[in-house]
């Protein structure tokens, strides 16, 4: 079990370190293409639409195939995309190839999250979960910090082929740790997309777009932020995402603890935090020591929404969860996008560099609405929910042997505390 989550870390190790890496570039990438930090700001944006847009698409064309197999596939067109970036001439192309690697981000965390959940007990899920993102955080420890000092001194297409480099190492790992899965079951499509009449789904992915926005408002315009405000040399950017990236893997470790405990509480907190950590930030990015010891709560109290988030959702699609998985994942970088399109907005409209952060915060306190809206539909409907005719559930008869629902198909889907 060990090793087939240590399979899934490393290509979320890959795909974390292309998603994040250009944040730490954007000078280098604007000055070499010739386009403005903005414009090279929209190469985060058009990545996270790919992902909104790949998600859906690249798991339902894989409905039928089973999960091991999707995941090589998609791992395979990851490197594909990161080859073309590292071969890239301008701009178009270089937007090209994270679109192309931007298409397989949503599907396998979405599938990953699945197979992940499926290793493990059911009170151990959530911590299955995050024990996979891991290599997303660790992408922001050594992949984003590294890849940041390599583009700095040897250009930013050598980031590009060291990334292409993981994902090569990354297919093997899943082609060799990751155990067979069944294909799913004939008309697992039809259910997957069943769930999506629930309007609790939806409001579930809401909160992630509105929650993880707040943070992609703020961590985009960082490199900026810090040198232009804070007062660091760019060569010091690597090393606040370094201490970004720590808190990042403290903040996933505990977000998934928490939400393994109790899983709505730890939400309200976690949104909570992070809009008042994004408000501090406004304030401390003015100086350089303040300001790195709020980027590392910021790490911290950000990447702690994702296992909550990602587990309410799958919790909200029970029976049918991969399909709502990888749509959690699209509205994860949906969020990312709206955050960074609005930052890159008040920054092109001489809002100052500290407007992304309060930007960031408004999302997370709205994501905060979202997800209360939630728990009190949760709540309500318990109350309202109609006794059963006996008081107690009857008795098996004596021939039945077999435990109720078996042989249906149906996920083990995360079962989690709603009060």
């Amino acid at each position: 079990m060990r090793a087939s989550l240590l399979a899934l870390a490393v290509g979320a190790f890959g795909i974390g370190t292309t998603e994040f890496v250009i944040v730490g570039l954007l000078p280098e990438v604007a000055d070499d293409l010739s386009v403005s930090i903005p414009s090279a700001g929209m190469l985060v944006t058009g990545y996270a639409l790919g992902v909104v847009v790949g998600a859906p698409l690249m798991t339902a064309a894989g409905a039928r195939l089973p999960r091991k197999t999707m995941l090589v596939v998609l791992m395979a067109i990851f490197v594909a995309g990161n080859l073309l970036c590292a071969l890239a001439g301008d701009y178009a192309a270089l937007m090209g190839g994270r679109l192309i690697a931007a298409l397989t981000h949503g599907a396998f965390f979405g599938i990953g999250s699945v197979v992940a959940a499926d290793l493990v007990a059911p009170d151990r899920r959530a911590s299955a979960i995050a024990l996979m993102f891991t290599g997303l955080t660790l992408a922001n420890v050594l992949g984003v910090p590294l890849g940041t000092f390599l583009g700095q001194e040897f250009g930013w297409r050598s980031t590009f082929w060291a990334v292409t480099g993981i994902g090569i190492v990354g297919l093997l790992a899943l082609i060799t740790l990751v155990p067979a899965q069944p294909a799913p079951p004939s008309g697992a499509l039809r259910g997957e997309l069943a769930v999506f009449r629930r309007p609790q789904v939806w409001l579930a992915l809401a909160t992630t777009v509105l929650g993880f926005g707040g943070v992609f408002a703020s961590f985009t315009y960082l490199a900026p932020m810090m040198t232009e405000l804070a007062g660091f040399s760019d060569g010091a950017v690597a090393w606040l995402l370094v201490l970004f990236g720590a808190g990042l893997c403290v903040g996933n470790v505990l977000g998934g603890r928490a939400a393994d405990r109790s899983l709505m509480p730890s939400l309200y907190l976690i949104l909570g935090g992070l809009c008042l950590v994004l408000v501090v930030f406004a304030f401390t990015s003015r100086a350089a020591l303040p300001a790195a010891v709020t980027l590392a709560a910021f790490g911290a109290i950000g990447f702690a929404t994702v296992p909550p988030l990602q587990a309410r959702v799958m919790q909200q699609a029970a029976g049918a969860p991969a399909l709502a998985s990888a749509a959690n994942i699209a509205a994860f970088n949906l969020g990312n996008a709206l955050g960074a399109w609005l930052g890159g907005l008040a920054v092109a409209h001489g809002l100052g560099w500290t407007s992304p952060t309060w930007i960031g915060a408004g999302l997370a306190a709205a994501g905060l609405g979202t997800a209360a809206l939630s728990g009190h539909l949760d709540r309500r409907s318990r109350r309202t929910r109609p006794l059963p005719a006996e008081p107690f559930p009857p008795a098996p008869l004596p021939a039945q042997h077999h435990s109720a629902g078996a042989g249906h198909g149906t996920h083990p889907i995360v079962e989690q505390k709603s009060r």
